[in-house]
């Protein structure tokens, strides 16, 4: 994985300056409260700052744009909109060390730590990791095709990154539509944000072994999951054989991989979800009306993402006593 790391300049007056912004920009947030236009006076120029670095990044690496927006739903689902999954640790027990975020790709921490340079020079101890990471998830979202929204910001950054704090936060591959329910519920997220926010598998990938089960040992009678369309499964059994290199990584949606479409749930409807948490959104009475309207409907789609995204981008934004603003996004300032 791909790790970025820098420090800001440690001569005593500039420290001293940046310290004097910092509190100067704590004392006159609210408390926990976002809008759109945080920065306005502050750091006027920094969503077209950060929009400029993503768009540089993207045209590097198109998995960045993957990587960013994963990044963005793990970092809110443990510990709120934070920046805590940045951290890195000398012990190698931050967020970003648990088990369930080692596939975190290294193209999304790299894109926020440029971003954050980048604004930094323009605006220093002003915008938090937290807000930065958010932008570039709706710019990312954008430049692979989907649908812009407005961002709130004013978020801080959090004061707390453990390991051991991830494992039941965040979905598992094998979850019902229950399960699911109650995993997106507790954020303060509908069935139908759900459904929609699950729709960023259009793009991505994912190594083998999360999926395996339902090629090779899905029941005892039934090795291959029947809800697979079987030519599907048949493509999956090659790409990822028994005993295949754990590396080894495949789209998630087979068919148009590298754009943010509605072709996600196309997918599901003809049998081509790549985890049962994706293919139970079809099989499932009570969600597969919104499943075969977005299947149908783009527009419906892209509206209920971005509604999703911005509920998300609210889940527990931390107050002036439970955070800072970050210099370096790996580090607590203190």
């Amino acid at each position: 994985m791909m790790e970025g790391s820098w420090r800001s300049r440690s001569s005593s007056s500039t420290t001293g300056v940046l310290v004097l912004l910092l509190l100067m920009v704590v004392t006159q947030r609210g408390e926990g409260q976002l809008a759109e236009d945080f920065y306005s006076k502050t750091c006027p120029n920094l969503e077209s700052i950060v929009k400029q670095v993503v768009s540089t990044k993207v045209s590097q690496t198109f998995t960045t744009i993957p990587a960013t927006l994963r990044l963005f739903f793990h970092d809110c689902f443990v510990e709120g909109c934070d920046g805590s999954v940045l951290i890195t640790s000398p012990n190698g027990d931050a967020e970003k060390d648990s088990e369930d975020n080692l596939s975190l790709a290294g193209d999304g921490f790299d894109t926020v730590f440029k971003a954050k340079q980048a604004v930094e020079a323009s605006c220093p101890a002003t915008v938090s990791c937290a807000d930065i990471l958010a932008i570039a998830a709706r710019d990312v979202v954008v430049l692979a095709g989907g649908p812009s929204f407005n961002v709130e910001l004013g978020r801080l950054d959090g004061l707390i990154s453990k390991a051991s704090r991830v494992h039941g936060n965040l979905p598992e591959p094998t979850f019902n539509l229950d399960q699911l329910n109650s995993n997106f519920g507790k954020n303060g997220l509908s069935q139908i944000d759900m459904i929609a926010l699950s729709g960023a598998h259009t793009l991505g990938f994912s190594h083998c072994n999360r999926f395996a089960n339902r090629i090779y040992s899905f029941t005892s009678s039934s090795p291959v999951d029947p809800s697979l369309d079987p030519e599907y499964a048949k493509q999956l059994m090659e790409a990822c054989p028994r005993n295949v290199d754990p590396r080894i990584a495949i789209d998630m949606d087979p068919v148009t991989p590298r754009a943010f479409d509605n072709v996600y749930y196309q997918n599901l409807v003809a049998g081509k979800g790549l985890f049962t948490s994706d293919e139970v959104l079809f099989s499932d009475p009570a969600s597969q009306p919104t499943v075969n309207d977005f299947a149908r409907n783009a527009g419906d789609f892209n509206g209920a993402f971005a509604t999703a995204m911005r509920k998300l981008g609210r889940v527990g934004v931390k107050t002036a006593k439970e955070g800072e603003i970050r210099i370096d996004c790996t580090t607590f300032n203190s």
